[in-house]
């Protein structure tokens, strides 16, 4: 069964394609890492931390930092690419992402365009984000974080934050 996810994301209106199961060819370890679940449960308090900052560079920034997450949660289910006894310079996780989950290339090319616009808001630059702009990488953040749970084989209701889960 095949399905379409429109985004304002990396598409900027366009449907991603995906099946129900996931666009993902790389088989999904039996069980994940517990460094991949940690990255994806802190990405989604993250996440839900941003959406109630009344800053717009600080929701900016968590907005972004929770996309950088989940992606790490991936490449670390994965196995970093190319790791052997070789040492290599460091690489950003935008960088790993399509070696590993080629279908998130355009989501990595996308989020990796806007570490700047995320530097710039940690150095403080008042004008580094707009309201809008942090609006929308809140909201592309949160389809991203999806996108990881399902490409990590986790269907059915999104990780809750912790903070979220002793409520209940």
């Amino acid at each position: 069964m095949s399905g379409t996810l429109t985004t304002a994301g990396p598409s900027a209106g366009n449907a991603l394609p995906f099946k129900a199961a996931g666009p993902f060819p790389t088989p999904v370890p039996a069980r994940l890492p517990a460094t991949a679940l940690t990255l994806l449960r802190n990405a989604r308090q993250g996440l839900a931390e941003a959406e109630t900052e009344t800053d717009t560079g600080t929701r900016y920034i968590g907005a972004h930092l929770a996309a950088l997450r989940a992606a790490a949660a991936i490449v670390a289910a994965r196995g970093e690419p190319g790791t052997g006894s070789r040492r290599r310079r460091p690489r950003s996780v935008w960088e790993l992402l399509p070696q590993v989950e080629p279908a998130l290339a355009e989501w990595a090319a996308f989020f990796a365009a806007s570490a700047a616009k995320r530097a710039a808001a940690e150095a403080g630059l008042p004008r580094a984000a707009t309201a809008r702009e942090a609006d929308d990488l809140l909201r592309d953040a949160g389809t991203f974080l999806t996108v990881a749970e399902r490409a990590l084989g986790l269907e059915g209701e999104p990780m809750l934050p912790l903070s979220l889960r002793h409520a209940s």
